[in-house]
């Protein structure tokens, strides 16, 4: 396939035609044919509109940015658990695809690729001349053996074999025989045994940095990687420092990489920490800004941005604990709940609200079923049939300014409809020990440009990021069968009833989606926010 309007995947124009018709939204259209090959101008260009230009001629050259962000242990890139670590390694290590705020999948390591018609096929084009920066050429070896690691479900917490199902043998629990084609050294083929729509996708997630053939490990112990830059120090819950590569020639360095030198510095999670230090001038930009600290960013003059995004909280039971096996104590938790009055106290009414399933309306198989039902009335019914009225939860959360209160708002409804309730509060370096096993607890989720991606890391049986402890046979098939689906339509019929699923089983509340926001110094460019706080740092500098 070339990247002509002429040739781009047929279902790519007849989403072009939606788009004129007025039934498909612009942004829509954009993850959609871009996840099938079609190349960013070419979709820009099918619905008339102009790619946004990127700011590299405006920034200057050199200078220091210090960016606040929580500085996590570092890990093995398929193993990455948040997109604060990725953010660090991204310095070095890229991505075969980047996902944009806008929704456009663009190629980085790769130039290109091609999708048959039912998702069964990938070709992926290698962008050639991209050297690492141990000087050794970058080729398709490199991208097989990151590809075979990824379906390696031995290796301990990789994330990514949850993603990568359609290439992995059930048996051996690793890649399939014949999945898996190098034609040349820029050329590999992805033959896969049932179609799968989350590829291009999954390969712009944060976990999906790619390595050398044969690395594995710390990043940061040997930073091998195809990037500009490279780390000076790495210290936990501190900070870390990362500075330009003087010894590597990087294959895009008349686009980005302006910058000399990058700190992060970790200030924990409380925003008022991190106004202060806004205001005494040791940091430049945000990870994140939430609450009414949106407010309070803008009146001290820095820059706001913000995305359209499906991330979310979950207050969610695990159903490997009584009462919580009982899907009356579940349903009936989420029937006490008034999802508005959550988002409200909870996140300032910065967003909307969401509806008990993990699906978002920005999500294009989305089905509309409804709202849930608020009947408290009809809790304390199920609890007494389930002769728990008067058992105590406990109800579990970090310590911070959206989820602590987004809880603590939940313990009151609960108790306002008749049921014990307790909280406990952990910081984060506790909380995360073992944020999948609390019996009742609130986890935030990020966002993906999928609905099934999410409910397959989260929700699908014996996954290891399923917190919930949900196993039901009917919804991993479904699922299975909603991942094959490459029309979206056709996908939301089937979603309907995962959907109705995740509802009926009472496996999640599901508040809001939040709105997410970013503040930075006003003379700084390439800083917005991304739909999952990827801070992309070969875009950033100072305005020239």
């Amino acid at each position: 396939m070339t990247h002509s309007a002429r040739n781009v995947h047929p279902a790519a124009m007849a989403y072009a035609q939606e788009v004129a018709d007025g039934t498909m939204d612009r942004r829509e259209f954009l993850t959609r044919a871009t996840a099938l090959g079609v190349s960013a101008s070419v979709a820009y260009g099918l619905i008339g509109s102009a790619k946004p230009a990127r700011a590299a001629g405006h920034i200057q050259q050199g200078g220091t940015i210090r960016i606040q962000q929580e500085v996590r242990a570092m890990k093995d890139p398929p193993s990455y658990d948040w997109p604060q670590i990725a953010n660090f390694s991204r310095g070095w290590l890229e991505y075969l695809v980047e996902y944009s705020r806008e929704g456009v999948f663009s190629g980085r390591l790769l130039e290109n690729w091609e999708v048959n018609e039912d998702a069964t096929q990938y070709t992926l084009y290698l962008r050639q001349g991209v050297m690492w920066n141990d000087g050794t050429p970058f080729t398709s070896t490199d991208v097989a053996y990151n590809i075979t690691r990824w379906c390696d479900r031995s290796m301990e917490g990789n994330a990514m074999a949850s993603r990568m199902g359609a290439l992995i043998d059930e048996a051996t629990g690793a890649i399939a025989d014949g999945v898996l084609e190098v034609v040349d050294d820029h050329t590999v083929v992805l033959n896969l045994a049932q179609p799968d729509i989350t590829i291009i996708p999954t390969m712009s997630d944060y976990p999906s940095a790619i390595v050398q053939n044969g690395f594995s490990g710390s990043p940061v112990d040997n930073p091998v990687g195809t990037g500009p830059y490279r780390p000076v120090s790495y210290e936990v819950g501190v900070g870390a420092v990362m500075e330009k590569n003087p010894d590597h020639t990087w294959w895009d360095a008349d686009n980005g990489a302006a910058l000399d030198r990058i700190e992060f510095v970790d200030l924990g999670t409380d925003q008022s920490a991190h106004l202060a230090a806004a205001e005494a001038g040791e940091i430049d930009m945000l990870y994140e800004t939430v609450g009414n600290f949106v407010d309070i960013f803008d009146s001290i003059g820095w820059t706001k941005s913000e995305a359209l995004s499906a991330n979310s909280l979950v207050l969610r039971t695990n159903q490997n604990n009584a009462p919580y096996d009982d899907v009356r104590v579940r349903r009936a938790l989420a029937l006490a709940c008034d999802n508005s009055v959550l988002l409200e106290i909870g996140y300032d009414g910065r967003g909307t609200v969401a509806e008990n399933h993990h699906v978002c309306p920005i999500h294009p198989e989305y089905a509309d079923i409804g709202p849930p039902e608020y009947n408290p009335e009809e809790a304390r019914r199920l609890l007494e049939e389930a002769g728990v009225l008067d058992f105590e939860h406990e109800l579990i959360s970090i310590d911070d300014s959206w989820r602590r209160p987004t809880s603590d708002a939940l313990a009151a409804q609960l108790r306002d409809a008749g049921l014990n309730v307790t909280r406990t509060i952990y910081p984060g370096s506790t909380f995360w020990n073992d944020w999948a096993e609390y019996p009742f607890s609130s986890t935030d989720w990020g966002h993906r440009p999928l609905g099934v991606q999410n409910l397959t890391l989260a929700y699908k049986s014996g996954e290891p990021w399923n917190e919930t402890g949900f196993n039901n046979e009917e919804f991993d098939t479904l699922l299975a069968e909603a991942s094959a689906i490459a029309d979206a339509e056709a996908r939301s019929q089937v979603m309907a009833r995962i959907q109705q699923i995740m509802r009926d089983e009472g496996v999640i509340i599901q508040p809001y989606w939040r709105s997410v926001y970013r503040h930075h110094r006003e003379d700084i460019v390439g800083a917005e926010t991304h739909p999952i706080y990827e801070i992309h740092l070969h875009y950033l500098g100072f305005a020239a």
